[in-house]
C-alpha cells in the first residue's frame, strides 16, 4: 500500500510507516521517551529526507506523548510543577533551535549535522544504558543488590532560589530543570526527538527525582515541547509532512497504551538493556551510512 508524501515528494509503504509509529508509541509508554530518537533515523533509512523526517517525527511524538501522559496521570505519576519548569525551558530552546536549524540549512549542512548528532548521542547514551543495565543484572544475580540512594547532583544543590517539588520529593532551584529543558528543546528542533532519552536519565541521576514520577513528567514535557516544535517547523522550515505525521500518529497512540501496560509488569533491567541494544544498533547503522558513498551522487555548481 503505497502512499504519496507531498512534502517529501515521494511514495512510501503506508503500512510500514504505521508499524513504525506503533513501535515508537510502545517505547514511549515503557520508557517515558518520545521515541523520535528512533523514528527519525528509521525514516531516514526508508529514504525520507532528514529535514522532513525530523520535522514530521516531532509532530508524531506529540500524539504518542498525549496518550502516555493520560495513562500516567491516572496513577499520580506526573509532577506538573516540575513539568511546567522544564516546558518553559523547552519552549525557549525550541525557538533557539529554530534559529540554528535555519542557519545550518542556509549553509546546506543540516542533513549532515542531523546524522552526526544522532550517531554521537545514540552511541553515548546507548552505551551508558547498556553498562548500567548489565551491572544491575550482575548485582541481582550475585544477590548483592542494594537500594539506590536518590540524591541530586552537587551543582544542582548549589543553585539559588530553591522551590519545593512535592511530587518529586525535591527542594532544589528551578534553574537546573529550566536549563535542562532548554537543551531538550534545541535537540527537539534539530533532530525531531522528544528528548526523553536525555530527560529521563537527567531527572533520575542529576535532579534526583523520585523514580515513580520520572516517566510521566518526561512525557508531559515532551508533549508541549514537540507541539511548539511542530508549530515553529510549520511556520519557518515548512518541512512538516502532514500525511507522514498522520500515518505515524495512527500507530503511536495505540502503541503508547500497550507500552504503559508492559512497563507495569516487565523487569526494568531487561527493558533498559533491550532499549540500549536497539539504540546502539541504530547508532552503528547511521555511522555506517555516513561513511558509505550514496547510490546517486549529485554535484551542484553555479551556471
Amino acid at each position: 500500500m503505497d502512499v504519496y508524501l507531498p512534502i517529501a515528494n515521494q511514495a512510501v509503504n503506508g503500512l510500514w510507516i504505521v508499524l513504525l509509529g506503533g513501535m515508537t508509541g510502545v517505547l514511549s509508554g515503557i520508557f517515558g521517551v518520545g521515541g523520535g530518537f528512533l523514528t527519525t533515523p528509521l525514516l531516514i533509512f526508508s529514504g525520507i529526507p532528514p529535514t522532513v523526517a525530523a520535522a514530521s517525527a516531532a509532530t508524531q511524538v506529540t500524539g504518542a506523548s498525549v496518550s502516555g501522559v493520560i495513562a500516567h496521570s491516572r496513577s499520580g505519576g506526573v509532577d506538573f510543577r516540575m513539568g511546567g519548569v522544564t516546558v518553559a525551558g523547552g519552549l525557549l530552546g525550541a525557538v533557539l533551535g529554530a534559529l540554528i536549524f535555519n542557519l545550518l540549512e542556509a549553509f546546506g549542512q543540516i542533513d549532515v549535522v542531523i546524522n552526526i548528532l544522532y550517531v554521537l548521542l545514540l552511541g553515548v547514551i546507548g552505551g551508558m544504558m547498556a553498562n548500567e543495565s548489565i551491572r544491575s543484572l550482575q548485582t541481582k544475580t550475585q544477590g548483592k543488590a542494594k537500594a539506590a540512594k536518590r540524591r541530586h547532583h552537587p551543582v544542582i544543590a548549589s543553585l539559588p532560589m530553591r522551590w519545593r517539588f512535592y511530587r518529586s520529593g525535591l527542594y532544589i532551584s528551578p534553574l537546573g530543570p529550566l536549563l535542562m529543558g532548554m537543551v531538550v528543546g534545541i535537540l527537539t528542533m534539530l533532530m525531531g526527538v522528544g528528548g526523553g532519552f536525555i530527560m529521563v536519565p537527567v531527572m533520575l541521576y542529576i535532579l534526583g527525582m523520585s523514580a515513580n514520577v520520572v516517566v510521566g513528567t518526561s512525557l508531559f514535557n515532551i508533549l508541549f515541547v514537540t507541539m511548539m516544535t511542530t508549530m515553529v517547523h510549520a511556520l519557518t522550515t515548512q518541512a512538516v509532512d502532514i500525511v507522514l505525521a498522520g500515518l505515524l500518529l495512527i500507530g503511536s497512540v495505540s502503541g503508547a497504551q500497550i507500552g504503559t501496560r508492559i512497563a507495569v509488569t516487565a523487569k526494568p533491567e531487561i527493558l533498559r538493556l533491550t532499549l540500549a541494544t536497539i539504540v546502539v544498533v541504530v547508532a552503528l547503522a547511521m555511522l555506517y551510512r555516513l561513511g558509505v558513498a550514496p547510490d546517486e551522487v549529485f554535484t551542484v555548481a553555479p551556471l
